[in-house]
């Protein structure tokens, strides 16, 4: 007897068929999917690649006044109230609660918003108008204050942000989310390098004398986000080999290595060149790249040409490897051979506790070598086209977090309000910009976001924030982001 026709068996695969048939079932939808992002990302590549090019033929949009920039970060938010914004009305009413007044609704972190009482604490330290600026800078800042009439402080900056990773990726992105391309990234994808042995964006990170561990840093903070890797700023870590795996393995020697990359260009450029997918360029740009660092970094790190009155006026610690002094001396170093941007983030200034015995180590661990940098700048003819910027991501309240007068007593984050410093690269000198009103609390006169700051900066470089993007997620992304930023040119020369 004639078996029925199944049409649904005939003309269906079984669940069975479909799932193990390899060009077919979910196997075909896995490769055709993973084919279409990969076309999709080599067409978004070729696009950006071609939008790169075309970019850096207009810039710098108008006339730099800085070439390069050297971020001296101040990690974890250092009080703004004991370094530079002591006021008499807070030794006036030390020890009384924070007028409801000027306290205000603001939210508070979770270690401070269950306090009973907010009792202000003035400046723990005495501090004086410095040089013919009369700028005031707190006494664990001697040498800092003898450079006061470089400086230009910017007393109202301002954040959202209360928590550490929002408001330093804040700082350092643009954006309080993680995933978005760093400040040096941007300066990088805007003007790249002027040195082709060395990269334009290069971070170090040092831990303090106050509080120890400090928050982590992470290496996102001068990743390259959404912009072509080229641009992602390469961290020099402490001791003998400063850059993972850019040494020869062992039983390698140079020629070999150079062998080697030739043939591997080889084979990346046509596969460039049947796909057109941009980042396999610049992997064959990083991988000659790290060629000519093996070269370039060792002489770097060799201090026989510095003299030893450079070094001695870099303080005690310029030649422990990884220290902060050590840092700004390679800082200067770099600056010196080109690289565009250097960022060095100094750990440990979250003083929640024992202010009084942490804040002075960890200002130790800064003053001298920060003073020194800024000198050797001016000496060297760079500080007029180097800008400088002295950042953290916030400051800390003038009231007293845990009990007064106690021994473990310290200060919280405070975003409402805290203090920066730039110099030299078009920035006008021994000027103070914004105010806070009289407990130090309160934004009084020009307030600066850090949009603000980060148009400025780049303005500095002769870039016009609005006109610098990258096409992301249908979007033409700024550093400054879609709200309002202005450059702050009561600053600029």
């Amino acid at each position: 007897m004639t078996q029925p026709t199944n049409h649904y068996r005939d003309s269906h695969l079984s669940r069975r068929a479909f799932l193990e048939t390899p060009f077919q079932g979910i196997g075909a939808l896995a490769l055709a999917t993973l084919l279409h992002h990969e076309l999709a990302g080599c067409q978004d590549a070729v696009v950006t690649d071609r939008r790169q090019q075309e970019m850096a033929q207009k810039l710098p949009h108008f006339p730099a006044t800085a070439r390069r920039v050297v971020c001296l970060f101040q990690s974890e938010g250092f009080s703004h109230v004991d370094l530079f914004d002591d006021k008499p009305t807070l030794h006036q009413h030390a020890g009384e609660d924070l007028p409801s007044s000027i306290k205000g609704t603001q939210r508070l972190t979770g270690m401070t918003s269950g306090q009973s009482k907010y009792p202000v604490v003035p400046a723990l330290w005495t501090g004086r108008p410095c040089g013919q600026s009369g700028i005031w800078i707190s006494d664990l800042l001697p040498h800092l204050q003898q450079q006061a009439d470089e400086l230009c402080l910017i007393k109202s900056m301002h954040s959202e942000a209360i928590n550490h990773d929002p408001a330093i990726t804040l700082m350092n992105t643009g954006n309080q989310q993680p995933g978005y391309p760093s400040l040096g990234a941007w300066v990088s994808y805007g003007l790249g390098s002027e040195n082709e042995n060395l990269p334009a964006f290069i971070s170090m990170v040092s831990q303090g004398g106050g509080k120890n561990p400090g928050q982590p840093i992470f290496s996102r903070l001068w990743g390259s986000g959404f912009l072509p890797s080229a641009h992602q700023g390469v961290g020099l870590r402490l001791g003998a080999n400063p850059i993972p795996y850019l040494a020869n393995p062992g039983g390698v020697d140079r020629q070999q290595r150079r062998d080697l990359l030739d043939d591997l260009a080889g084979l990346n450029r046509s596969f460039a060149d049947r796909s057109g997918d941009a980042e396999t360029l610049a992997r064959i740009a990083a991988y000659e790249m790290a060629f000519r660092m093996q070269t370039s970094v060792p002489e770097l790190l060799d201090l026989s040409d510095e003299t030893a009155e450079s070094i001695t006026a870099y303080g005690p610690d310029a030649q422990r490897p990884g220290s902060y002094a050590a840092n700004c001396l390679l800082a200067r170093r770099l600056l010196e051979r080109g690289v565009r941007f250097v960022q060095l983030f100094h750990r440990g200034w979250d003083q929640h506790i024992a202010i009084k015995r942490q804040l002075p180590y960890q200002c130790r661990d800064v003053d001298q070598p920060t003073a020194a940098l800024l000198k050797d700048l001016r000496i060297r003819g760079l500080l007029e086209d180097t800008l400088v910027l002295f950042l953290t991501e916030f400051g800390r309240t003038v009231f007293s977090q845990g009990n007064l007068n106690d021994p473990g007593m310290g200060r919280d984050h405070h975003g409402r309000c805290f203090t920066v410093w730039l110099a030299g690269g078009g920035v006008k000198s021994g000027v103070r910009y914004g105010a806070t009103d009289d407990f130090s609390y309160n934004i009084v006169e020009n307030p600066v976001h850090v949009r603000d700051l980060h148009a400025t900066i780049l303005h500095c470089l002769g870039i016009d924030h609005r006109r610098l993007t990258f096409p992301h997620r249908g979007l033409n992304v700024k550093l400054t982001g879609v709200e309002e930023a202005h450059v702050v040119s009561d600053i600029l020369q």
